[in-house]
């Protein structure tokens, strides 16, 4: 019986260890080496995916005989992209700025075979429809949840979820930032069965 593939997360969320951990297989996690910044005129979806794959590359020289899962998110409000808020001041913005208007998550994930070199990978959207919001909510939310860490100030996870009132995707965990429906079949393709 082939022994089974060493399974790499390449990053370092919190949020993309608790969702990978729900398929109940063994992995390590590994914090990739790759520059973020956008490139000027990219879009949002395009961003993700080399993102996400280029997370994966970076790890390979580390782990040549694994398979490497790279993730990335992109949030954007019309042409506007909405990075992690970072501070209190930049979360307000971003929810007044979203208060009653739609939202979209391109999310991705890529699966590197870095014995063969060989990439798989898929971005999955989301359309996302903020309730209007009061200051005092957002205020409110701001100070219990502290979701400076997520695209868009919304943590969805959490008590984020009562920012929205719609959720439009094929694979709801895309909008938490590992789309696992994707996943599930990238694995599938690579030969990890997770069932």
């Amino acid at each position: 019986m082939p022994q089974p593939r060493r399974l790499v997360l390449g990053s370092t969320s919190r949020y993309r260890k608790e969702l990978l951990g729900r398929l109940g297989i063994p992995f390590e996690i590994a914090s990739p080496a790759f520059d973020e910044t956008p490139l000027r005129g990219e879009k949002p979806a395009d961003s993700a995916g080399r993102l996400a794959t280029g997370k994966a590359r970076s790890l390979a020289p580390a782990f040549p005989d694994a398979l490497i899962i790279g993730a990335d998110q992109v949030a954007s409000l019309g042409a506007t992209r909405l990075d992690k808020p970072g501070t209190h001041e930049n979360a307000v913005k971003q929810l007044r700025a979203l208060s009653g208007r739609s939202a979209r998550f391109d999310t991705a994930v890529a699966l590197l075979d870095a014995r063969s070199g060989k990439v798989r990978a898929q971005v999955v959207s989301c359309k996302v429809k903020f309730r209007r919001l009061e200051r005092r909510q957002i205020d409110a939310y701001l100070r219990r949840e502290q979701p400076y860490d997520c695209a868009a100030s919304a943590k969805a996870e959490g008590l984020g979820i009562a920012l929205i009132e719609r959720i439009e995707t094929d694979d709801p965990t895309s909008l938490i930032g590992l789309p696992l429906i994707a996943l599930t079949g990238l694995l599938r393709k690579a030969g990890v069965d997770v069932l």
